[in-house]
């Protein structure tokens, strides 16, 4: 009987991964629209409502799981200690993770990111894959020492503009114009975003420790920050779609001045929720002027 368990023992992972159920809640599938969604208005911006490129199509499947593992999982390990004050972690808007869930999620990270990025620059352009490897390298360093962005006021926002540049990357890949006025306006609403999503975050950052661009202006001046780069982000979408940049203004400038009016973190996480609907709701904003344009062949591309 020793003789026949031996062979079973030796098969045991020596370095073990979580399962994917676990590393599917870590990597916060309601938010995959902020990859996923950019990348595809990124198609339809070149001018084309789908593509067929081989290259793009394999940026599409990496967004999803891999690429949001990369930013969320990362997250999660560097934030244990402020995310076990987190009232709000522990489900849909983010894991809380145990010691021994370290090692098997950052071998995860590693075994799904590494490998495909490396695929990924036999497929691409060089242009494209610079593009996505800084994505890569802004979300790692937001949460990983030695730069630990999220711990640098200012600089933690402005490090968001990495959720942008999939934006780019079809056009890119497919040899087309870059969107810039959409790019700017999605950097600029990805560093507002940023500020007013940390609002909540105040005081278990603050237990911990930890300096964010939130701790720094407090609720009312984080609320006042976020609203005056959503106005920036509104203008910047305004020549190119007036519906869109309306869309932006009334939902995302709309809750910003909410927070404002009433600066508390319990506010500003009441709040939350309607800052995960604005990407859909400036999206299907946008999304639909765009697909209707290019049905009736009036699109082009920016």
């Amino acid at each position: 009987m020793r003789a026949l368990r031996t062979p079973a023992k030796s098969l045991s992972p020596a370095l073990p991964l979580l399962p994917l159920r676990r590393l599917l809640v870590v990597s916060r599938p309601a938010l995959w629209i902020n990859t996923v969604g950019t990348l595809v208005t990124g198609v339809w911006l070149t001018g084309r409502l789908y593509t067929l490129d081989a290259g793009v199509l394999a940026l599409l499947l990496y967004l999803t799981l891999p690429f949001n593992l990369l930013i969320y999982g990362l997250n999660d390990l560097s934030d244990r200690e402020e995310d076990a004050r987190s009232s709000r972690k522990g489900g849909w808007q983010g894991a809380r993770l145990t010691v021994a869930e370290a090692g098997p999620l950052l071998r995860a990270t590693l075994l799904l990111n590494l490998p495909v990025l490396a695929a990924l620059a036999l497929l691409l352009p060089p242009a494209a894959t610079a593009l996505l490897l800084t994505a890569a390298a802004l979300f790692a360093a937001y949460s990983l020492p030695p730069l630990r962005l999220k711990g640098r006021p200012v600089l933690d926002g402005l490090s968001n503009v990495a959720y942008a540049l999939p934006l780019a990357l079809p056009a890119l890949a497919l040899g087309t114009a870059v969107p810039w006025a959409p790019l700017l306006a999605l950097m600029a609403y990805s560093v507002g975003k940023h500020a007013f999503d940390a609002a909540q975050d105040i005081p278990a950052d603050r237990a911990a420790g930890t300096r964010t661009v939130a701790t720094t202006l407090g609720v009312r001046g984080t609320a006042a920050y976020a609203l005056a780069w959503f106005g920036l982000a509104g203008a910047l979408l305004w020549p190119v779609s007036q519906a869109t940049a309306a869309a932006l203004w009334l939902s995302c400038g709309g809750m910003a001045l909410a927070l404002f009016f009433v600066p508390t973190p319990q506010r500003a996480a009441r709040l939350y929720p309607l800052s995960i609907v604005t990407p859909w709701v400036v999206g299907a904003v946008a999304g639909v002027g765009l697909v209707y344009l290019l049905a009736r062949g009036l699109w082009t591309g920016v």
